[in-house]
């Protein structure tokens, strides 16, 4: 009997890693906004990778949001931008995490590229 479930988890891990490759090879020194998803919620990180340290956050759970749908996905993604622009950064590299790029993703992204960031 074949694991579905397995192969999509290895399927994304896979993709996450060879994103982390192409970021490492370009090495810019811009900060990586990495999205997360779970079924209920929606997470965003603004990462310094050169000194490992979390820059921003935010997420439907900080933001006492119902769920992570694309609604609120743009919520978070407009309050990330909030957070990276009162420090001054407006170019950013941007991780899925291995997610692909539609729905809640491509939602979060375009909110925060409306309120001023760029990708």
């Amino acid at each position: 009997m074949k694991n579905i479930n397995l192969n999509r988890k290895k399927n994304k891990t896979e993709r996450h890693k060879k994103v982390l490759r192409k970021f490492k090879r370009i090495d810019n020194g811009l900060p990586r906004l990495r999205i997360t998803k779970t079924n209920a919620h929606i997470f965003a990180q603004l990462l310094d990778d050169n000194k490992n340290i979390v820059i921003a956050s935010s997420s439907s759970l900080q933001l006492k949001l119902k769920n992570g749908n694309s609604e609120n996905s743009k919520k978070v993604g407009e309050d990330i931008a909030k957070k990276a622009l009162s420090k001054n950064i407006t170019k950013i590299n941007f991780d899925c995490g291995g997610s692909k790029y539609s729905g809640r993703v491509s939602s979060l992204a375009d909110a925060a590229r409306n309120a001023g960031l760029k990708f």
